[in-house]
């Protein structure tokens, strides 16, 4: 039996996840007490047909009581004594992203009342939920990332992953706005020659031929590319070896425009022909385009 949950703070995408897995087969639960877990795997377990149960996806969230979440890592250890195969994946944003998301919906926050502000709200609940992120075997951070690009993701990196397989994410990004939160690799590129200070290229992106030939005209280049892969082609076995289930690198640059994007697109050309499931997502370039900037 698998059995994948879900859970984040509040305003971070939880239930388009939990939408996305039941679109794919999943038997799907939305705010499951954490004392029920247990009890529902023995149940499904011991069903004569339990086909559609062998896929289960539920919702946990900060709406449990807090002695139960305190309590999560040993009912978590139970169901992995019991033969269960269970996947965590925690959403969250950062603090300003999940007030927007709030203010714009006009939902109310579980923890908010009287006297907790929204803004205090969405702090506890983040100490509530760390007995579950910090067993997460995928950390999305979903700020900036529309509805849409979230169904993506968990269908690719989740769904998309067979099990005890690696699933890689390679990211782009820029050190101007941020070192990405869910980064379980960070490597920085801004030693590269930049294109962006030839203005015939700054309308380009690391995709584009004209910024790929200024790249590769320079031995820099291809020496970062080639020590890139050697160091993750020696490491990422291992990871495999101790039943690691997802690994995100990311690679900056000044901007995210230019030569992260290269060198992420090197990066994941050479390694989907070592792992099934590899993603490459270019964090910064929805934002330009947005803008005007490309």
């Amino acid at each position: 039996m698998k059995l994948i949950i879900v859970s984040g703070r509040s305003g971070s995408g939880k239930s388009t996840a939990l939408h996305v897995l039941e679109d794919l087969g999943f038997y799907c639960i939305d705010n499951l007490p954490i004392g029920l877990l247990f009890p529902l795997t023995r149940e499904a377990a011991q069903q004569e047909a339990p086909g559609r149960l062998r896929k289960m996806a539920v919702s946990i969230d900060a709406r449990n009581l807090s002695a139960e979440l305190a309590n999560f890592e040993q009912i978590y250890r139970q169901l992995r004594d019991a033969g269960v195969v269970v996947e965590i994946i925690f959403l969250d944003a950062d603090e300003q992203s999940l007030l927007q998301r709030f203010h714009a919906t006009r939902r109310k926050h579980p923890l908010s009342d009287d006297r907790t502000s929204l803004r205090e709200a969405i702090t506890n609940e983040k100490a509530l939920l760390e007995p579950l992120s910090k067993l997460a075997d995928l950390y999305i951070n979903t700020t900036g990332m529309s509805m849409y690009e979230l169904r993506d993701m968990v269908k690719q990196r989740v769904v998309g992953r067979k099990d005890q397989e690696l699933a890689l994410l390679f990211q782009s990004f820029g050190f101007k706005h941020g070192v990405p939160v869910d980064s379980d690799y960070v490597f920085d590129v801004r030693c590269l020659p930049n294109p962006y200070w030839d203005t015939s290229l700054r309308k380009y992106v690391g995709t584009d031929q004209p910024v790929i030939e200024f790249l590769e005209r320079e031995p820099l280049t291809k020496q970062m590319v080639d020590d890139l892969i050697r160091f993750l082609d020696t490491w990422l076995p291992s990871f495999a070896d101790s039943n690691r289930s997802y690994m995100t690198i990311s690679i900056g640059c000044t901007g995210g425009q230019h030569r992260s994007v290269y060198v992420c697109e090197q990066l994941g050309q050479h390694f989907r022909t070592r792992y099934n499931n590899v993603q490459v997502r270019h964090t910064e370039l929805p934002h330009l385009q947005a803008r005007g900037e490309i």
